[in-house]
């Protein structure tokens, strides 16, 4: 390639650099786009299967052909990190699965989209003091994507006799966003959500019948709260629940389109194909390095081949004989590699803390001790409890794909419908920890099937039992920022040290995070003792039964949670803030024409699933990337202009 071939050039097709590629090139500008994976669909019927099929997602994780394999310390302690049966002595840590793949992680992710509250968005404006943050100002970035396929278009025929049904019972609520019936979606953007197939709660319906009673009695019992919503299932993308807050049955919308998983990849494709001269999509392309002129970015070093990083589980033996290339950028260099790889990058580049980058031997480009700080992500625990029988829903699934004859749930699948459709989550609860909190804190979530956490194998006890309910518990908004990812090496090719400092080994000096998964586990078994009444629950699992006081249960929790959110360690901050990386506009402190635009930006984990605010984020990206670039344009026009008047 010649040199400055592109206007941008962007690293990572994941959540913020997939759509972010994809909007520049529709405006016109040309965009290369570096994915260090392959195509997750390109190769065989199998890999399009472990992409599109919802309930493989699990299987997808574990897939070699697009799986990237972390193995990330939660305790520098290794005597505390040993207690972790997760944890595994020859990689020296627990096993964190990321993807290399176009899209990035939403190739394998469990398609759960879930908005960030407004409180999310506000912090970053109040940390900033720029309001194109709040809350009221981020909204329509989700519209904007968002194809909602759970809630009729205004603009069809159903819509607007909904649509005046509505007006009429918001104006006789005096509603004041009666003209917005919509409340917050979208219907023609690029990402189609929708909620899972309501006819498979019928296939069990005395289990589910039992389920939603316990749930329901629980949050009676456990909730004091006017907004709680007992009898209805509420949408958590919902507009007004981002302001509101309210406790209770949730439904989980998924980024499912007819029964098939969709996201930054089918985007990319779509934008490709239709503006082939402006969109050029590099996969099994490792960058290695930013280029810097002085502290201006101006292009990206990388490697040509698959297989060449150390995370992929089939990563070839010597990397470094992949031939070497440079590109050019005429405008900036946008990261977008993730919480892990950006700020890897970064210091590769010499852009990180002096001490370190030092150490290693790797020239200083600008001296940011924020990178690879902050790191933080959810803590999560399952509950999993046998159940006396079988799930009638579940009956002779094999939850695997044609082998070479499908199942019928397969069968069933390829009309768009039925448990395969899903991805296996039945039943959502948002709930505060305890009732002082400012918001819900905890997503809990029910699912057929055994799952206590990642570890190499664990998509395959979804397979082996069929009487196996788990709760998942996810902490929202921990207040633990103490992770950290460093450099291993100057080698490109190898993986960071990844290091979370759990609970009390972090900053959560309070201990809030882990009353709150007590909280949590407490609350879950409560509902577990309603279904144990009714003879349909025979015993728990996990924790069981030698984890019965509250005592008892911390230690649980502190030896056997996990997360896979991983984020904020290239944090955006104050101009006053020593550990701020980007300022507002994404842009990477002390240097020129590079940006970051991933899940690294945040500077407080956001919502309880991350993907819809990194989503935003790319959507928002966009319109400062573009407003700069004309504003450029305008500057160096006025610039002629007055040259040519004193000519």
């Amino acid at each position: 390639m010649s040199t400055a071939d592109f206007d941008y050039i962007i690293v990572g097709s994941g959540a913020g650099g997939g759509p972010l590629a994809a909007n520049l090139a529709k405006t016109g500008y040309s965009v290369l786009l570096l994915e260090a994976g392959g195509d997750p669909c390109s190769t065989d019927d199998m890999g399009r299967w472990m992409y599109e099929v919802p309930i493989f997602h699990g299987l997808s994780t574990e897939y070699k052909a697009c799986a990237w394999n972390y193995f990330v310390r939660h305790y520098a302690d290794l005597e505390q990190q040993k207690k972790d049966n997760k944890y595994l002595p020859a990689q020296d840590g627990v096993w964190y699965p990321r993807a290399g793949a176009l899209g990035g992680c939403t190739a394998h992710n469990a398609m759960i989209t879930v908005l960030a509250q407004a409180s999310d968005w506000n912090r970053i404006a109040d940390i900033t003091g720029d309001p194109s943050w709040r809350a009221e100002n981020m909204g329509h970035y989700f519209s904007r994507l968002e194809n909602c396929a759970y809630v009729a278009n205004p603009a069809s025929l159903k819509g607007k006799i909904e649509g005046a049904l509505s007006t009429l019972g918001e104006l006789l609520k005096g509603d004041k966003d009666w003209r917005d019936w919509s409340h917050g979606h979208g219907f023609n953007g690029w990402l189609t959500t929708s909620e899972a197939d309501p006819t498979l709660v019928l296939r069990d319906p005395e289990v589910v019948s039992a389920l939603l009673d316990a749930v329901k009695e629980a949050i009676r019992d456990h909730i004091g709260n006017p907004l709680v919503r007992f009898d209805t299932r509420f949408d958590p993308n919902d507009s007004r629940n981002a302001t509101e807050s309210p406790e209770g049955l949730a439904f989980t919308p998924l980024a499912v389109d007819a029964g098939k998983r969709n996201g930054p990849r089918e985007y990319l494709l779509r934008v490709q194909k239709n503006f082939p001269d402006k969109l050029t999509i590099l996969k099994n392309a490792l960058a290695t390095r930013v280029i810097f002129e002085g502290t201006q970015a101006v292009g990206v070093e990388y490697c040509e081949g698959a297989h060449l990083y150390r995370a992929d589980p089939q990563a070839i033996t010597d990397p470094s004989s992949a031939p070497r290339r440079e590109v050019r950028a005429k405008r900036e260099v946008i990261l977008a590699a993730g919480a892990f790889n950006s700020p890897q990058l970064l210091k590769l580049s010499g852009v990180g803390p002096k001490a370190e980058l030092s150490a290693l031997g790797i020239p200083l480009v600008v001296d940011l001790p924020g990178v690879g700080e902050n790191l933080q992500d959810r803590y999560e625990v399952g509950v999993v409890s046998d159940f006396a029988e079988n799930f009638s829903l579940l009956s002779n699934a094999t939850f695997l794909p044609p082998d070479p004859d499908p199942d019928a749930y397969f069968r069933e699948w390829e009309t768009g419908k039925g448990i395969y459709a899903s991805n296996g989550a039945l039943i959502g609860i948002i709930k505060r920890s305890t009732p002082d909190k400012p918001q819900p804190d905890l997503y809990i979530f029910g699912l057929p099937g055994y799952f206590r956490g990642y570890f190499p194998g664990y998509s395959k006890e979804f397979e082996r039992f069929h009487n196996r309910f788990t709760w998942a518990i996810l902490k929202a908004r921990t207040n633990n920022t103490a992770g950290t990812v460093t450099l291993r090496s100057k080698d490109p090719w190898d993986t960071p040290q990844i290091d979370f400092h759990y609970f009390a080994e972090g900053n959560d000096t309070s201990g809030e995070d882990l009353e709150a998964v007590l909280q949590g586990v407490r609350f879950v078994r409560d509902m577990n003792r309603r279904l144990q009444n009714l003879r349909l629950i025979s015993n728990e699992l996990v924790p069981g039964s030698e984890y019965e006081s509250d005592d008892q249960v911390r230690e649980f929790i502190r030896n056997e949670a996990w997360g896979h959110h991983a984020s904020c360690s290239n944090k955006i901050g104050a101009d006053d803030d020593p550990m701020a990386v980007l300022d507002s506009r994404f842009r990477v402190r002390g240097t020129q024409g590079l940006r970051v635009v991933d899940a690294s930006v945040f500077p407080r984990i956001p919502g309880y699933f991350i993907v819809s605010a990194i989503y935003m984020i790319s959507e928002k990206a966009t319109d400062v990337i573009i407003a700069d670039a004309e504003q450029r344009v305008g500057s160096a026009a006025a610039q002629t202009a007055a040259q040519r008047g004193t000519a």
